[in-house]
């Protein structure tokens, strides 16, 4: 395996060790949380606010997996000497990437309503300024194309959303029931997304050629299912 096919398993890597562990706590957490509020005294008092601290590292550890792949499929689609757009559009997509950190970054520590709303926006708008990118593989961008909602890419883009409207509306959700109602349903939603999220991201690790595969493999017809017959080895 070269370097780039090493990055290329990093973004899956930290999802199965980093976060799919972590979703099952912060799930398990919930529940306790809600059976405390029931009246179940024999539950420790410490659930729902671990349950909170731990969702709040869950929301922003997606932020930066997804940033991780984004950039993974950018950086590796081809040498960077050969990016398309050339120095100028390398400076700029590195601005997005940063603007979009410094975003998560603010919203972890903005207070005030109204700045955590902009900032839940810029970085969302940040992911999707990088995931629309031509070096961003996806199946399809058309909805009403069923691909669309098979597609891995577009379930992290509405994952990714769902988590940071869970950052960004804390502590609405710890004062208020409504807010708490509506971060329920959110996150049943997330937890169907991350679900096919384990399904298509398997998936598409079957599709991602070895970097020294590449040249041959797409040189395939994947429509018809046919590739160039392989060169005879010469005998020695």
């Amino acid at each position: 395996m070269q370097a780039a096919d090493w990055l290329t398993i990093l973004h899956p890597a930290l999802a199965v060790v980093l976060i799919y562990p972590l979703i099952g706590m912060v799930v398990r957490l919930g529940v306790l949380a809600r059976h405390r509020r029931l009246g179940d005294r024999k539950i420790a008092a410490t659930s729902g606010s671990e349950h909170s601290d731990l969702g709040r590292w869950l929301s922003a550890g997606v932020v930066i997996l997804v940033l991780i792949a984004l950039i993974t499929a950018i950086v590796t689609n081809q040498p960077l000497n050969q990016l398309a757009g050339g120095l100028n559009r390398g400076l700029l997509l590195l601005l997005v990437v940063v603007g979009t950190s410094i975003s998560l970054i603010a919203l972890w520590h903005a207070t005030s309503k109204a700045l955590r709303l902009l900032f839940v926006l810029l970085t969302w708008l940040g992911v999707i300024s990088l995931g629309a990118q031509p070096e961003v593989w996806r199946l399809s961008d058309n909805p009403l194309d069923p691909k669309f909602w098979q597609s891995h890419y577009w379930a992290g883009v509405a994952v990714t959303g769902l988590m940071l409207f869970s950052l960004g509306a804390r502590p609405e959700i710890l004062r208020q029931l409504r807010w708490r109602r509506i971060h329920v349903a959110a996150n049943v939603l997330a937890a169907v997304l991350f679900t096919i999220q384990g399904i298509t991201g398997t998936r598409d690790l079957l599709e991602i050629p070895l970097g020294w595969q590449k040249p041959t493999l797409y040189k395939c017809d994947w429509t018809a299912r046919v590739c160039p017959p392989l060169a005879n080895k010469t005998a020695p």
